[in-house]
């Protein structure tokens, strides 16, 4: 029987840049023998992928969308994540649990009680090994938003104050958990970015 799997996932706030070292992630983890699945949340099954669309494109009440959030991550820990894992693969997922503590709790003001029952629900027993957040201001994630050229969802769109609140989210995360929870300077070169990445993989 394979040894479990190592759950390691990306967070931070819209335009921090997270989603640009996945792959890398990816390379790096593999290099060392190991077999690596990479997905997302919102997503990573038909289902959550559907719910994904909803909730990023759809305005809705914070709590229903919370709902929607859980719904796909019960799926997505069901038929991807646990499956992978006892397996003896490594699941380098961009987002989980944390960011609906960020984006719905401080963002939206939606209840902790409420998240952390749902969070119980869908995904009990089931934590990341590592949490790599990619930190950094507003201005620098509006300038890489406008760069990017894309449509920007209505999470994207939110306003300065929405962003404080969910970097502050994040950074408090880290604080509590700082084993588990690595914060990464998002603001410099590629190159030192990945250098901090590469560091916070060992372990």
């Amino acid at each position: 029987m394979s040894a479990r799997g190592k759950f390691v996932t990306l967070e931070g706030v819209d335009g921090a840049g997270k989603s640009t070292h996945v792959q890398f992630i990816a390379e790096t983890l593999g290099a060392g023998g190991r077999k690596v699945v990479v997905t997302r949340e919102p997503g990573g099954t038909p289902l959550a992928e559907t719910l994904r669309k909803r909730i990023l494109e759809e305005p809705m009440d914070p709590v229903a969308a919370t709902h929607l959030v859980f719904e796909a991550r019960a799926d997505h820990v069901m038929r991807v994540i646990r499956p992978a894992l006892e397996a003896g693969s490594w699941v380098v997922c961009d987002r989980f649990t944390d960011a609906t503590v960020a984006y719905q709790g401080a963002g939206q003001g939606v209840a902790l009680d409420l998240i952390e029952r749902l969070g119980l629900a869908a995904h009990a027993g089931l934590v990341p090994d590592r949490t790599l957040l990619f930190d950094c201001s507003y201005e620098t994630a509006r300038k890489r938003l406008a760069a990017s050229g894309k449509k920007l969802d209505r999470f994207e769109s939110e306003d300065r104050a929405f962003f404080e609140r969910v970097r502050a989210a994040y950074l408090a995360r880290a604080k509590a958990e700082p084993q588990r929870v690595r914060v990464i300077d998002a603001s410099g070169d590629q190159t030192q970015i990945r250098k901090a990445v590469g560091q916070h993989l060992e372990f």
